[in-house]
């Protein structure tokens, strides 16, 4: 799956109608970010942590990151990552509170349930997740004997979208 800029509109890479080859009618709330200033690792785990979560629990999940509450569990990106006991609620060791990257993951689910919101669409959960490594920003740093060394940032792009999902009813 690939994610693909064209003309500034975002080209998601999974389409949520289309199960097996099948075309199933759902209503969706997507949002998106390009070439966001956030490091590239950190975002990726925070943006797994909160998938498959409904939007007010992932909306709260991300503020207790921000609260030092709870922590985000690193499982791809871990060389160097601290152990905390935080960690163990998913059965992982290593974990962070990644600020700036929990701060635009969140300002990304607000963007979802706004656009729920205008479709009158309730009950949603976080289906679709997608971060992707952006260009790297290109600065410099001056070296010694006159040299010039590169001193890149690594960006991210983000895709997400949410589904409704029907309510369990009791038989």
């Amino acid at each position: 799956y690939y994610f693909i800029s064209i003309m500034g509109k975002t080209v998601y890479s999974r389409n949520p109608n289309t199960s097996k080859g099948k075309f199933i009618n759902k209503l969706v709330a997507k949002s998106s970010g390009k070439d966001l200033r956030v490091h590239y690792k950190n975002t990726y785990e925070t943006a797994k942590a909160v998938k498959g979560l409904t939007i007010a629990k992932a909306k709260q999940y991300l503020k207790d990151v921000l609260a030092h509450r709870r922590c985000v569990p690193f499982t791809k990106h871990y060389r160097g990552i601290g152990r905390t006991g935080q960690a163990s609620e998913f059965g992982k060791t290593l974990g962070r509170w990644p600020e700036k990257s929990v701060k635009v993951v969140l300002g990304l689910v607000n963007n979802i349930e706004a656009n729920a919101n205008a479709k009158n669409m309730k009950n949603l959960v976080i289906d679709h997740v997608q971060v992707d490594r952006a260009a790297k920003g290109r600065r410099r740093t001056y070296r010694a004997h006159g040299r010039i060394g590169p001193y890149l940032s690594s960006q991210a792009h983000i895709q997400m979208y949410a589904t409704e999902r029907a309510v369990d009813v009791k038989k």
